[in-house]
């Protein structure tokens, strides 16, 4: 199973959600987690008060982490966390090392 992680460093899950540019894709199987692509994406949050669920951008970013099963990161506003599940994405809050959190994730997927 494919899950995008938010991650500045590669290691921990410690990016919010509206502030990636980029999500990991992690393929977990049995007893482990690898890297097998980056996404790039427009940035969600960008403190635009006329427009503060853009939901083109939640569009955006659901296409592309198409194919994934869920999405973790280390924080996400309610808004945009409703609106991913609804375009399809589970969405976790989560934070640590990504390969321990992913296969403990994998456990109740």
């Amino acid at each position: 199973m494919l899950i995008a992680v938010a991650s500045k460093d590669g290691k921990e899950i410690n990016q919010h959600f509206g502030h990636a540019e980029r999500f990991l894709i992690y393929e977990v199987e049995g007893s482990d987690a690898k890297l097998v692509d980056e996404r790039k994406v427009q940035r969600y949050c960008t403190y635009d008060q006329d427009h503060p669920l853009r939901a083109h951008i939640l569009q955006e970013i659901a296409d592309a982490l198409k194919g994934c099963r869920a999405l973790v990161c280390a924080q996400i506003g309610q808004g945009p966390q409703m609106e991913m599940e609804r375009l399809g994405l589970d969405t976790f809050v989560a934070d640590g090392s990504i390969r321990t959190t992913l296969l403990e994730l994998s456990k109740i997927l």
